[in-house]
């Protein structure tokens, strides 16, 4: 798996999960304040996407996961 995969899967994760923690409706909700952690990871999402500026891209390259396919 690349770099780019994972990092979608965590942030997609990271999305779900703190959506089901901060909205009232859901089974799982803990407190609306949950609402800030998804907001923060859409903004990553959206700036990393126009600076290239990734901090899990990063740990994972550090880690040794390779950034493409090939």
């Amino acid at each position: 798996m690349t770099t780019e995969r994972i990092v979608r899967i965590v942030a997609g994760f990271f999305i779900l999960l703190s959506l089901s923690l901060g909205v009232e409706g859901s089974p799982l909700f803990q407190n609306v304040n949950w609402l800030w952690f998804t907001a923060f990871v859409g903004a990553n999402l959206f700036q990393s996407g126009f600076t290239q500026f990734c901090p899990l891209e990063m740990i994972l390259k550090k880690l040794g996961i390779k950034e493409t396919c090939r």
